[in-house]
């Protein structure tokens, strides 16, 4: 087997948000509710509450989805029943602002992808994107890592959340690569499926030790793990 290009979910792969919730819904009422007092809004607590209910509708955890929608998209649905006048990118802003996001990039990311590169691997990401988050904002919590990517997809650019295979399939296009040719690493049991659907080895990434079998191909518990790994069994 002869991998040219390492496709990486970013999420719990890469980085983390520090002290986040368990799951993103935690957010979405207080965010809300952080967006009508910032903004001064008189929403009244029925569309509010009725905002609440369309934001939860987009989220995958509610109602599994592939296709993935715009910011915009998301929050003209959410706001429509407001009975006021207000700028919907401040909308978006407020919301997101709330939520206070600290990112952490593992240590073991930066020297690694830089490997990677130096070593001639096209190195991409496969990326889904919180709901209703900007991709640029999405990309913010990470900038330094950004030079060390040949290609960068996210459910947004590419318009499809995994474990749909688009993303894969518009790697392979623009390098001329074969699903043998390329190996995704992720978190999640959707990496390990989009991976499938696609035809590529997936590697899981285990850096909680919680060794759990999503029939992934093969297992790491860090990047320096699977850096080994690409140069041994998928060499």
């Amino acid at each position: 087997m002869r991998i040219k290009a390492v496709v990486f979910d970013v999420g719990r792969t890469l980085m983390e948000y520090i002290d986040m919730p368990n799951s993103w819904l935690d957010y979405y009422a207080p965010a809300l509710h952080h967006v009508r007092e910032v903004l001064n809004l008189p929403v009244s607590d029925e569309e509010l509450d009725k905002s609440i209910e369309i934001y939860r509708s987009y989220s995958p955890q509610v109602k599994p989805r592939e296709k993935d929608f715009t910011p915009e998209e998301i929050f003209s649905d959410v706001t429509k029943d407001w009975s006021c006048e207000f700028n919907l990118s401040d909308v978006i802003e407020e919301f997101f602002a709330y939520m206070d996001l600290k990112p952490y990039i593992y240590p073991d990311t930066v020297p690694n992808l830089k490997k990677l590169r130096e070593d001639g691997y096209v190195v991409c990401t496969l990326t889904d994107v919180a709901t209703g988050m900007p991709d640029e904002l999405h990309k913010s919590y990470f900038l330094e890592l950004l030079p060390y990517f040949d290609m960068y997809v996210s459910s947004i650019t590419c318009g499809y959340r995994k474990p749909s295979a688009k993303g894969l399939e518009i790697i392979a296009e623009k390098y001329n690569l074969k699903p043998s040719e390329i190996v995704m690493i992720g978190d999640e049991p959707k990496d390990v499926m989009t991976a499938k659907r696609f035809g590529c080895p997936s590697v899981l990434i285990d850096r909680a030790g919680e060794k759990p079998d999503f029939g992934q191909d093969y297992s790491v518990s860090d990047l320096n793990g699977f850096y080994e790994l690409l140069k041994t069994k998928l060499a």
